[in-house]
């Protein structure tokens, strides 16, 4: 999930004029206040209810770097591009309401499975499975290059907001804006070796849980980390009322033969538990100085996910130095984009008008 220093990150200093247009509706911003040097007038995103849609109509595969990705498209083939990146433990049906919206509007829209998960797969056994966060993003940049996508909006959270956090930093030119649930999740391996207050500390518990053998052997258990799984979404989701067949059609995308290996390492390697590899290295390198992210951004937190505590956003602010809003959604949990579809993809509009 989000990096463990963004436990105690204020939220919430303000709105895009569009999003202030659907106001007494769940889940979308509490607080207004006008986004400037605006080119254009977005459009106003149908309100739909999450659960809308079960599922995509078909899957595509593409060799991209060391994977050969699965992904959900649509909208016109030729239209403006927009990267939806899904976190842990999501996949791609944490879009399957957004991206109907998006194409709707003439938007092309691409949902890859990341690494680990669902219909990707390495195209080598010999590859380690590596799971730190440069590597993932030059997974989406492999799999922009194969599809012949000069930029994109990118827009994700959880693993997917780290993920679009990192391109957009280190590769302004491919993205052509951002939006980012919980704000900036590059992870800082010297910052995550400090203690956090308790509490805090608390809500990680699956985190130091995978750090032990018997959090590996359950992960590699098809059915403990099925289990797992739906205890984390009703945890980090508490007012989201889905059902067995919503969680189940996500759970199809764990039993991928990779998934805990990639689970297990991503969560240790953050700890500084385990290794990444040295051909990263460079990019770690510049990660670690918190590069600040020059492409207009939205950002989104979500009250009630817990890893996210009630504020302004100033302890993320600094790091995104162009055009900029940053939204509270209420009464929505960790899984922002299944749980507020309308909101999530009314972002995405308003950002590629900024």
């Amino acid at each position: 999930m989000i990096d463990r220093r963004t436990f105690s990150k204020a939220v919430g200093i303000g709105t895009g004029a569009a999003a202030a247009s659907l106001t007494g509706l769940q889940g979308l911003p509490t607080a207004s206040a006008a986004t400037q040097d605006v080119r254009k007038t977005p459009p106003t995103v149908p309100v739909v209810s999450p659960g809308t849609r079960a599922s995509f109509a078909s899957i595509k595969q593409i060799k991209a770097g060391l994977l050969n990705v699965g992904y959900a498209e649509m909208g016109p083939a030729h239209g403006p591009v927009v990267i939806c990146l899904h976190g842990w433990p999501y996949d791609i049906h944490s879009f399957v309401d957004v991206a109907p919206l998006l194409a709707a509007e003439g938007y092309r829209v691409i949902v890859p499975y990341l690494r680990g998960h669902g219909t990707t797969r390495f195209v080598s056994s010999r590859t380690f499975r590596n799971a730190q966060q440069s590597a993932i993003a030059l997974d989406i940049i492999a799999l922009m290059d194969a599809l012949h996508i000069e930029n994109a909006v990118l827009a994700g959270f959880d693993w997917g907001s780290r993920t679009a956090d990192i391109i957009a930093a280190l590769w302004p030119a491919r993205v052509k804006a951002l939006v980012s649930v919980s704000g900036y999740l590059i992870t800082n391996l010297e910052a995550n070796k400090q203690p956090l207050p308790p509490k805090a500390e608390y809500a990680w518990w699956y985190q130091y849980y995978f750090a032990t053998e018997r959090g590996r052997l359950a992960m590699q258990d098809k059915a403990k980390r099925h289990d797992l799984a739906r205890l984390i979404w009703d945890t980090v989701s508490p007012t989201w009322d889905f059902d067995d067949a919503t969680f189940e059609r996500t759970a199809a995308a764990f039993d991928n033969p990779d998934y805990a290996d990639i689970v297990i390492h991503n969560y240790r390697w953050r700890l500084s538990l385990a290794d990444g590899e040295r051909r990263y290295d460079r990019f770690e390198r510049q990660l670690a100085a918190r590069p600040v992210i020059e492409v207009p951004t939205i950002t989104l937190d979500p009250e009630r996910d817990p890893f996210t505590a009630p504020g302004n956003g100033s302890a993320y602010r600094d790091r995104f130095t162009g055009k900029y809003d940053h939204r509270t959604l209420t009464g929505i949990g960790h899984n922002l984009p299944q749980e507020a579809p309308t909101a999530f993809a009314q972002a995405v509009v308003d950002v590629d008008a900024f």
